[in-house]
């Protein structure tokens, strides 16, 4: 009896001790990265996801052309305020803009719903220093759907939060076209994101409820976030990895993967980076040469081949950052090029 009550004793000093032990290293980094749902954000993207499916039924079975027409434009603008505008413009500076593209810009990433300019680039530039780290609030070191859809749904940690406070934003707090939004954000939102699509199919071409709400609202939103939430997870789609091996996938006969989201991460201010895989052949880049040809985009900046070899001879001979000698050599060639540069591609880039 006694013998028992000992190994009884013991036992139960053993699991105090494991229960008493202290974290190790790995436990704590585990603890301070983990995030929390947005039940919010859950539930709002669950119904999303059910009303846009079920406006994919409408659209062929109720939706008149003109409606669906209408949402493709509505699409279409939401995409290019969150590519050409928050993005390339506002977030890495890749070419300036005049005030009225400004304004045009700010108002399509109005329409695709995805929070103020301020927010979408204070988040996106942490992305960027964060890349491939787990503090990056879009998941960066772990995989796709972690990115595209776990990280928009997530609560941002203490950390997170205090790097983000920490990002500097000094450049678009000079931009009054984004502060003005900032302001206002909510107000524009319901004209422009809600009210506009849902009302314009009743009003002026007396299409269905439905179709309004179904399609020209709930599809489009759905297509739009999800789009746009690829600037932040395409690298998982597009990019090469060093351990990416073609006969792991059969994505590789309707993907061509490159290193050009790769570049993209070490040089971001190219207005030429495409964010979903492509290199200066995609809709936002050409949407921006028209701006430019127009006069209401200047200073377009771009890297060339010859630019990013004399960075590399440079950083080799003097031992000073690659990025920054490819910089540097980027910089003397874009003040010797003529202001229409974007015109004769084959010549300039």
């Amino acid at each position: 009896m006694e013998t028992q009550s000992n190994v009884a004793s013991n036992g139960e000093i053993q699991q105090q001790q494991q229960q008493t032990q202290p974290l190790t290293s790995a436990d704590t980094t585990k603890e301070r990265i983990k995030r929390e749902a947005s039940w919010p954000f859950v539930l709002f993207y669950i119904h999303l996801n059910i009303l846009g499916l079920y406006g994919i039924f409408i659209m062929f079975t109720n939706a008149s052309f003109l409606t669906i027409l209408f949402t493709f434009a509505l699409t279409f603008l939401g995409i290019l305020g969150a590519t050409a505008g928050a993005h390339r413009l506002w977030a890495h500076q890749t070419y300036t803009a005049s005030t009225s593209l400004r304004v045009f810009l700010m108002l399509c990433q109005t329409i695709a719903g995805q929070g103020p300019i301020y927010r979408w680039v204070q988040t996106h530039r942490l992305h960027h220093q964060k890349f491939r780290q787990e503090v990056d609030p879009f998941y960066s070191a772990r995989g796709f759907m972690a990115a595209q859809v776990n990280a928009q749904i997530m609560s941002y940690t203490r950390e997170q939060q205090q790097l983000l406070s920490q990002v500097d934003m000094s450049d678009i707090e000079q931009d009054k076209v984004v502060m003005f939004q900032k302001k206002y954000y909510w107000v524009l939102y319901f004209f422009l994101h809600v009210l506009l699509p849902i009302n314009a199919p009743l009003e002026y071409w007396g299409d269905s409820i439905a179709a309004a709400t179904f399609v020209a609202f709930s599809l489009r939103y759905l297509i739009v976030l999800n789009v746009c939430w690829l600037i932040n997870s395409a690298h998982f789609i597009w990019g090469l990895d060093k351990n990416f091996k073609p006969s792991d996938s059969n994505s590789v006969f309707f993907i061509t993967k490159s290193y050009w989201p790769q570049y993209h991460y070490l040089l971001p201010n190219d207005y030429q980076s495409g964010e979903f895989g492509d290199y200066g052949s995609d809709f936002v880049t050409a949407m921006i040469r028209v701006f430019a040809a127009l006069d209401m985009a200047t200073d377009l900046r771009t890297i060339s081949s010859v630019a990013v070899r004399k960075g590399l001879t440079t950083a080799v001979e003097t031992g000073r950052p690659i990025v920054e000698c490819i910089q540097e050599h980027a910089t003397e060639e874009m003040n010797e090029m003529p202001k229409n540069n974007f015109l004769n591609r084959d010549r300039f880039m």
